[in-house]
């Protein structure tokens, strides 16, 4: 049975056969299916929201979210800011890893170290904190390089690690994902989760189950949970409406219709946080993908606002993304805070002004560049890139798309290499609010400071930078929101990047399974009922 199903995975199969159909009559497995693997169990590998939501039903951060998104006690049962620059945390007692040691403050300060050093990807959220340290087995403090009011948003994704197992393993250091190194947290996992890491085989299945030891009541009546990654759209879909799987994500806009005609199955769906965008290499004095030699085109500010007019957003939300998007002309979207309708406005689509814009520019015949784009990441990505390659082509630019797996276009175009010249992307701020924004993907580069961290263009403006730093410390709403909205303003009078919308979050399962639907994406297992 399991070879059965490893070759239908692996092949692509339009129908397969899954061990959990063995389960006892009276057991709950769930069995669930996404296009992408998480591709490390560490939960430090990348910043990227399918890989943290998995890790993060198996470890543990200070502070969680409940479906509100709102901030509720995890490992740490209380936090106050002692100091306008110190934020002390107190811990939760009685707590045990997996494998039994006990948590406590060195494990904090522990993964504190291992998260801000070596091949971290997750050093951006600790961009303003100093130091951290131990004031006693249950209590340890921040210190802040200035007032930072939003620190505990800031670390809502952080998982705490074991001192002694990572120690014991030799995974000290996070491994560097776009090195391709590995670690034994690569494979394996001890956290403080509601699950345990049972098996796992990458890109085919990974196998969770119950922590019988959660500190937490246990509200989900899972028994086992089964991942398994199913690349191509019409054969995880098949395995949703043969009843193979209980649940998937990503949903097809093109399938909604025919899954809610179908019996014993239902549709969720809600607007998502994350926006999708188009971004620029407007550092390298030439772009390594491109048929102009001498200079970077993109470094021309009529370059960029003519890529931006010739795409056609609304083409794109209705025959793309079949009326599942809202479009935006914001790099944050409706329900972070920040964001405001007024400012919600886009450049005219308009071709004939970007072929204007093209020639003053020196352009007059447009020229040839590379385009990096996911193909197992946001809902219809290559197709939302097939779509902006065919609309610049109408004014003279030659598209050459490249369209890969998530874990080798995250290698490529991500830090250390920003290998890319032309790119799309998606970004769910991890603190709900516009300064996450600002602080990744606007503020110049500055990796040692943890500062433009997934900047992947370059894209550099030392007035945003003064903004940025400034909405981080601001406590007066009304002054705070009018630094947001002259930052907003300035990054889109300059056409830095192209936002292009907010993707609906669908999710399609049996009609016996009930969950919640986080705005972010993430899909905690400890939410699930099985009726």
């Amino acid at each position: 049975m399991l070879k059965t199903l490893r070759r239908a995975l692996i092949a692509g199969a339009a129908v397969i056969a899954l061990a959990g159909a063995l389960a006892p009559a009276d057991a709950k497995p769930f069995r669930w299916a996404n296009d992408g693997d998480a591709n490390s169990m560490d939960p430090y590998a990348r910043n990227e929201t399918f890989l943290l939501s998995f890790t993060l039903n198996i470890y543990e951060p200070l502070i969680r979210r409940d479906p509100q998104l709102r901030m509720e006690p995890a490992l740490a049962t209380e936090w106050t800011q002692a100091s306008p620059t110190v934020w002390r945390f107190k811990l939760r007692p009685n707590v045990k890893f997996h494998d039994g040691t006990p948590f406590s403050a060195d494990d904090v300060v522990f993964s504190y170290t291992r998260a801000t050093t070596g091949g971290s990807n997750i050093k951006s959220y600790f961009a303003s904190v100093k130091g951290i340290r131990k004031i006693d087995d249950l209590t340890v403090e921040f210190d802040t390089d200035g007032p930072n009011p939003i620190l505990p948003e800031e670390i809502t994704n952080w998982a705490i690690m074991s001192k002694a197992w990572a120690e014991k393993n030799n995974a000290t250091v996070a491994a560097d994902l776009t090195k391709r190194e590995e670690s034994y947290a690569t494979r394996n996992a001890n956290g403080t989760g509601p699950f345990m890491l049972k098996s796992r085989e990458p890109d085919v299945k990974t196998v969770l189950v119950p922590n019988p030891n959660w500190w937490d009541k246990a509200t989900h009546d899972i028994t086992e949970a089964t991942f398994f990654r199913i690349g191509n759209d019409a054969t995880r879909i098949a395995a949703l409406l043969s009843g193979e799987v209980d649940f998937v994500y990503t949903v097809p806009p093109q399938d909604m219709e025919r899954i809610a005609r179908t019996p014993g199955l239902k549709n969720m769906q809600g607007p998502e946080l994350r926006t999708i965008y188009l971004g620029f290499d407007q550092l390298r004095p030439e772009l390594q993908e491109s048929s102009v030699k001498g200079k970077n085109p993109f470094k021309d500010r009529r370059v960029r606002q003519a890529f931006y007019q010739a795409i056609d957003m609304q083409a794109i939300s209705t025959r793309v993304m079949r009326g599942q998007s809202s479009v935006t002309a914001l790099m944050l979207g409706a329900g972070v805070n920040g964001f405001t309708e007024a400012q919600n406005k886009r450049a005219p689509h308009d071709v004939e002004a970007a072929k204007r814009l093209l020639a003053e520019a020196g352009y007059p015949t447009g020229f040839e560049v590379g385009m990096d784009c996911p193909n197992d990441r946001y809902v219809n990505d290559e197709q939302i890139c097939q779509a902006v390659a065919a609309m610049l082509a109408r004014i003279g630019i030659k598209v050459n798309l490249n369209a890969q797996t998530r874990a080798k276009y995250f290698e490529k175009i991500n830090t250390p290499r920003f290998d890319t010249s032309f790119y799309l992307l998606g970004w769910t701020p991890a603190t709900y609010d516009a300064h996450n924004v600002f602080l990744n993907l606007i503020h110049c580069r500055d990796l040692q400071r943890g500062r433009g961290m997934f900047n992947n263009g370059g894209y550099c403006n030392p007035e945003i930078d003064k903004l940025t730093d400034a909405m981080a410390a601001e406590v007066d709403r009304a002054k705070r929101q009018a630094i947001i909205e002259k930052a907003n303003k300035l990054l889109q009078d300059d056409f830095g990047y192209i936002p292009l919308h907010q993707q609906t979050i669908v999710w399609s399962m049996k009609t016996n399974i009930e969950v919640e639907q986080y705005a972010d994406n993430f899909f905690p297992l400890r939410l699930v009922k099985i009726k």
